[in-house]
C-alpha cells in the first residue's frame, strides 16, 4: 500500500463564546484537517489544533509546514507509521501539531485495512466508561460561578476551572464557583503556568479547602525542576501538561519523581504513536493520566478517545471543547450524552469523518 494523495484543509470554525486562559483569549477553532488517499482505496482523516502559546504552532504554519511533511509522505508506505515518523522527525524538528494530523490519519487507515476499532488496534477494548469534564473559563468570579452553574445544570458531572491570574483572584474565583454550584461535584483546575513557585504554594494549600482533584501546570514549564519541591509542597496533586510533551519528556519527569500526573494531547506528543510510549512509562511508574485536547472538533477526540481506551492507566478525559463549537462538521465519531459520557464508533479506524460539504467550502491543497 502506498500514499497516492495527500488533501490539506484550512478549517475554522466560531466558538460560541470566547474560550480564555491564562495564556490567551480564543474565538475560534483554527485547525488543519488532513486527508489521505491510498492506492487500495482506503482513506484515513487526521485533525489538529495548533495552539500558539503551547506547542508554537498556528494554522497558518502548520499550512506551511503541511507542504514539508506532505512532500516526504506521498508514494511511502502508511502501514509503516513508525518509518513514516522518523520520516518527519528527521526533516523537521517539532511541529508536533501538524504531524499529529498526519499520524493520526495514517492510523486510521492502518486499523481500517485489519478491519478494527482504532482502539482495539492500539491494544484496547471498549470496555470502560469516559466522561469528559466541562471547562468554565477564566473570568471574574461572579461569571465563572454563573458559568459553573450552568454547566452543573446541563448535566455534567464533572467541572474544570481555568485559574493562574492573581492567586487570591484564583482563590476568590473558585470560593464562589463552590458557593454556587455546592460540594457534590468533583472540580479540577488549571493554571496554565500562570502562577510563580510561592504563588503556586501559597494557592494551593488555600484552595485545599474545596476539594479539588488536581491542579494542571500550576508553574511555568521550563521550571519543571520545582515540581517535585511543589508537589511536596501542596495539598493538591500536581498534573504535569505543557511541561510533559512527548516520551522524553515523560522520562524526565519520572526520573525526577516530579509529579503523579500526566496530561497527554496527542497535537503535544505529534499523535498516537509517542502518546503510547508516555502512557507504557506511566503503567511502569504508576503515574496516573488524563487524555486531553486543545480546540479539536470530535475528528481529532475521537482519536483521542480511542487511544483512552488503550490503557486503564488513563482515568481522566477532557474532551469538551467540540460542544463549543458553534457548528459540528464531522460524521460518526464519538457522541456525548447530556452528563459528559462518551460512546465510542464500533466501525473499522476512526469511525468519524468530516462532513463532505463542508469540506468543500474550506481552503485546500492537494499533494500527489
Amino acid at each position: 500500500m502506498v500514499i497516492d494523495r495527500i488533501s490539506v484543509y484550512q478549517m475554522r470554525i466560531p466558538l460560541r463564546k470566547p474560550f480564555v486562559l491564562s495564556l490567551e483569549r480564543l474565538t475560534h477553532a483554527e485547525n488543519i484537517i488532513i486527508k489521505i488517499d491510498t492506492d487500495e482505496g482506503i482513506t484515513g482523516y487526521g485533525e489538529c489544533s495548533p495552539f500558539k502559546s503551547i506547542n508554537g504552532e498556528s494554522m497558518e504554519t502548520a499550512w506551511v509546514v503541511s507542504d514539508y511533511l506532505a512532500g516526504i509522505l506521498i508514494k511511502r508506505d502508511p502501514l509503516d507509521i513508525e518509518s513514516r515518523i522518523l520520516d518527519m522527525d528527521r526533516l523537521i524538528y517539532g511541529n508536533s501539531s501538524i504531524k499529529s494530523a498526519f499520524e493520526i490519519a495514517m492510523y486510521d487507515i492502518a486499523s481500517q485495512s485489519v478491519n478494527q476499532p482504532l482502539y482495539a488496534f492500539l491494544g484496547g477494548g471498549n470496555n470502560r466508561v469516559l466522561q469528559t469534564d466541562y471547562t468554565v473559563s477564566l473570568g471574574e468570579p461572579a461569571q465563572m460561578a454563573s458559568d459553573a452553574a450552568k454547566v452543573r445544570d446541563a448535566g455534567f458531572g464533572i467541572i474544570k476551572v481555568k485559574l493562574g491570574t492573581d492567586g487570591r483572584m484564583d482563590v476568590e474565583r473558585i470560593r464562589r464557583i463552590r458557593e454556587s454550584i455546592g460540594d457534590q461535584l468533583p472540580l479540577r483546575v488549571d493554571a496554565n503556568q500562570g502562577w510563580d513557585y510561592d504563588t503556586a504554594v501559597r494557592t494551593l494549600k488555600e484552595l485545599d479547602q474545596y476539594h479539588i482533584q488536581y491542579c494542571e501546570e500550576p508553574i511555568p514549564r521550563w521550571e519543571f525542576m520545582n515540581l517535585r519541591a511543589l508537589q511536596k509542597a501542596s495539598p493538591i496533586a500536581i498534573m504535569a501538561d505543557e511541561s510533559v510533551c512527548d516520551h522524553h519528556d515523560a522520562r524526565r519527569l519520572i526520573d525526577l519523581d516530579a509529579v503523579g500526573f500526566f496530561n497527554i494531547k496527542l497535537g503535544k506528543s505529534s499523535g498516537l504513536s509517542k502518546a503510547q510510549k508516555i502512557v507504557r512509562m506511566a503503567e511502569s511508574a504508576g503515574i496516573r493520566l488524563q487524555i486531553g485536547g486543545f480546540l479539536e472538533s470530535r475528528l481529532a477526540f475521537t482519536a483521542s478517545a480511542h487511544l483512552a481506551l488503550s490503557s486503564p492507566q488513563i482515568e481522566f478525559i477532557d474532551f469538551d471543547t467540540p460542544l463549543m463549537f458553534e457548528m459540528d462538521p464531522v460524521i460518526g465519531g464519538i457522541v456525548y450524552d447530556s452528563h459528559g459520557m462518551i460512546t465510542l464508533p464500533e466501525k473499522p479506524g476512526l469511525g468519524a469523518i468530516p462532513d463532505q460539504s463542508f469540506l468543500s467550502t474550506l481552503p485546500l491543497k492537494i499533494f500527489s
